[in-house]
């Protein structure tokens, strides 16, 4: 005897086209869900978006030049060793 703990219905998973069915929603029911989620959302302030994006920048920045710096150094390496 199996016992089911996890994962889809046995309804689900015979393949049932009315089960399939009953779950589906229509556009205007998914596009109010979506609305209704999207008011939920604590959206950043202007400050916030400068600060998030300044910070995000400079992170790319700085990752960037360490990638170019590790690079040119493996270069030059390479270029002594192999000649």
């Amino acid at each position: 005897m199996a016992t089911q703990t996890q994962g889809q219905s046995a309804e689900r998973r015979s393949g049932s086209r009315r089960a399939a069915k009953r779950d589906r929603t229509t556009p205007a029911l998914f596009t109010r869900q979506v609305a209704a989620e999207l008011r939920k959302v604590i959206w950043p302030t202007r400050h916030e978006l400068m600060t998030y994006t300044a910070v995000a920048l400079v992170f790319v920045i700085i990752m960037s030049t360490i990638v170019l710096t590790l690079d040119y150094g493996f270069t030059k390496l390479m270029f002594a060793i192999f000649g």
